[in-house]
This record gives structure tokens, C-alpha cells and sequence, in this order.
């Protein structure tokens, strides 16, 4: 396999560990371990006697279990762990798609939602989002994109970068032309139970779509991003049984550590998932603020769920607006040519407790700078 390199990931090798004031990071407020046992009450002592031999290829029962508890539709023997999110939508790509293929990816998008379909030699379209003035999807767009080779549509919601939400209606819209036109829906879900209300929170594509294939996280919602624990869950047998066998070619099996503690997060997500939210809704009142005082300098949408949001900036050019802002302040911002060429928008990432002190230096720089 010949495949580009991600773009994204070589932008924050270069800079994510040098900036001072990280502005755009797209997971939530982390925890050391010792913090995590003791929000789960649970000995130190418990974790030293953690046994560090093989575990099941598929994952531990009890963390199945516990990941089987975020849907209605899919128990634990439904739910294959694999480290972090990028193995699961490397492993799910190649052992579904051939060459020849058709794809629809939401877009923009994290990049190999599309650059491992198109590796593999599929033909992938993108069905864009559209920003007036809200992020909001077409779905005559849509209905025109599909094929009779379609074979998978890739979704991510609630989105990174954008904020943007499917409603209800839709998302039941896009089951119902899977179920019509015999597509696979992979939905990136690493951001449910981050929605602003709670009356917005979609049910899970695996628990509507036989066909669909639902993908989470620790690292995002939970921020336990060092866990490089993830999943897929899915009521089609036979695609399960394509990356269970796929997953022996990758990591075969998954940390026990790692499982265990995220095992011991899931018992406590209620906790997890109101401290992260708090965070971000505090941090996102001082955005608006903001964004509300330098109107004339940056186009802001406000996001319906999640830690990130996808302003424009409205003079100059975005790349070297980044460029010079993380040079001279240190402040690391997230150029939207990273996901689109074309784009002059910036990612903002507000789910940790630093991001005040960092939009306080981006201020700085700009009262300086205009």
C-alpha cells in the first residue's frame, strides 16, 4: 500500500510538543492514573496485581461490557477493542473495501477517513458541508452522489472540526438510504455524549443500521487519550468477523493495563462525561465572548456538540496566520488547509482547563498585530 502522509499528524509533530499555549487540541481535560482510581475508588494496590499477559483479541469481557452499555442495540460480543481510533478505521477500510469501490465521506474530515479508501484505489467522493451560516449538510447533494458501486459512507458526528450535528430526522434519513440503496454506514462517533443538550444526542448508527458500523474512543469524550484504547461496534456479523481476522495482522490483541483502567472509566462515565462537559461549556462562553469582540476579523459558528469549532478567518491568509501566531506567541492553532486546501478556516480546540490562559495570549498577539 502507497499512502500520503497525514497531514495533521505531521503538523502537530512539529509543533504540539514545542508550543506553549496548545489551541487546538481536539480531546477533552486528561487525568493521571492515580486520579482515575480514585475516581473509581479503587486501590493502587488493584492496579499492581493487574496480570501484563496476552488478552483477548476481541477485548476484555468486562470492558466489552462496559462499551456495550453506551448503546441499545449491541451487546458485548458485538464490540471488537482495538488500540485507539486510527487501527479500528485502518483495519475496517481494508477488509471491506477493493479496488473500484465507491465511497461518500463527509467532508472536511480527519484524513484517513478518506485517504486509506483512496490508497486501497477506491473512487471516493466528498459530500461537503456547507457553511451558511451554520454547518449544515444537503442531502440532494447527497442523494445524487450515490451509485451503483456504492459500497460505504463515511460519517463523522458529532464533527470534527466543525461542531456541526446531524439532526435526528437526517441521520434517520441517511439509515433509511443505506437500507435502500444497501450501502455500509461507518459513523465516527468519538464525540457522543458531548452534546451541549442532551436532547440533541443521536442514537448510535449500530443501534439503528444492521449495517452500520459505529466507532469510538477513550480519548475524546473521556480524555484518556493514553489508554490507546478504541472500538467498533456492529450488529453485521459477517463484517465483524472480517476485522476480528484483521486485527490479527495488526495489534492481535489490546493493554491489559490500558484495559482494565478504561474498563474502570467506563464504570465511572457519568463522572468523566459531566467533568469534560463542564469544562467545555465553561471554556465556550469565553469563546463566544470572544469571537462576539473580534467580529471583523473572524467568522464564528457556533458548534452543537464537542470540544472543537471551525472559525474563518476574514483577512490575511490562514496558514501563515498560524505560522506567525505559534512563532512569535506560541500559541498552536489548526490551519484548515490540513483538511482542504481551499479552506481559510481554523481549527479551536477548548476542552481543557488551559485554553483561558492560551486565548489570553491569542489576544495578546492580536492587539499587538492589528
Amino acid at each position: 500500500m502507497k499512502i500520503s502522509p497525514f497531514k495533521l499528524e505531521r503538523y502537530f509533530a512539529k509543533y504540539e510538543f514545542n508550543a506553549p499555549h496548545l489551541l487546538c487540541c481536539s480531546d477533552c481535560e486528561s487525568m493521571s492514573i492515580g486520579d482515575l482510581l480514585k475516581l473509581g475508588q479503587v486501590s493502587e494496590a488493584t492496579l499492581s496485581n493487574v496480570w501484563l499477559g496476552y488478552t483477548e483479541s476481541q477485548g476484555d469481557p468486562a470492558l466489552r461490557e462496559e462499551i456495550a452499555q453506551l448503546y441499545s442495540g449491541v451487546n458485548p460480543e458485538q464490540v471488537l477493542v482495538h488500540s485507539g481510533a486510527e487501527e479500528p478505521i485502518f483495519n475496517f477500510m481494508n477488509a471491506i473495501l477493493e479496488p473500484g469501490d465507491h465511497v461518500i465521506v463527509l467532508y472536511p474530515c480527519y484524513q484517513s477517513l478518506t485517504e486509506i479508501a483512496e490508497s486501497i484505489g477506491c473512487e471516493v467522493t466528498y459530500w461537503k458541508l456547507e457553511n451558511c451560516p451554520d454547518w449544515k449538510v444537503d442531502f440532494d447533494i447527497f442523494k445524487d452522489q450515490i451509485r451503483p458501486n456504492t459500497k460505504l459512507v463515511i460519517v463523522n458526528t458529532p464533527h470534527n472540526p466543525t461542531g456541526f450535528q446531524f439532526t435526528k430526522e437526517e441521520f434517520k434519513t441517511l439509515s433509511d438510504l443505506s437500507n435502500e440503496h444497501g450501502f455500509f454506514i461507518f459513523s465516527d462517533e468519538v464525540y457522543r455524549y458531548l452534546e451541549y443538550d442532551e436532547n440533541d444526542r443521536l442514537p448510535s448508527i449500530c443501534d439503528i443500521n444492521e449495517n452500520g458500523l459505529a466507532l469510538g474512543v477513550m480519548s475524546k469524550t473521556f480524555g484518556l487519550a493514553g489508554l490507546r484504547i478504541g472500538w467498533i461496534a456492529t450488529q453485521n456479523k459477517e463484517i465483524y468477523h472480517k476485522l476480528a481476522a484483521y486485527k490479527d495482522y495488526t495489534t492481535i490483541c489490546n493493554s491489559a493495563p490500558s484495559e482494565f483502567l478504561s474498563t474502570l472509566a467506563l464504570k465511572n462515565k457519568e463522572k468523566l462525561i459531566k467533568r469534560n462537559l463542564g469544562i467545555v461549556n465553561n471554556n465556550l462562553s469565553l469563546l463566544n465572548q470572544f469571537f462576539d469582540q473580534y467580529q471583523d476579523l473572524f467568522r464564528w459558528s457556533m458548534p452543537k456538540a464537542g470540544p472543537i469549532a471551525f472559525p474563518e478567518l476574514r483577512r490575511g491568509e490562514i496558514t501563515k496566520f498560524c505560522h506567525d501566531l505559534v512563532t512569535k506567541a506560541g500559541v498552536l492553532l489548526l490551519p484548515g488547509t490540513l483538511y482542504d486546501k481551499s479552506s481559510n478556516n481554523f481549527r479551536i480546540g477548548f476542552g481543557r482547563t488551559t485554553m483561558e490562559q492560551s486565548l489570553n495570549r491569542l489576544e495578546e498577539y492580536l492587539s499587538a498585530t492589528l
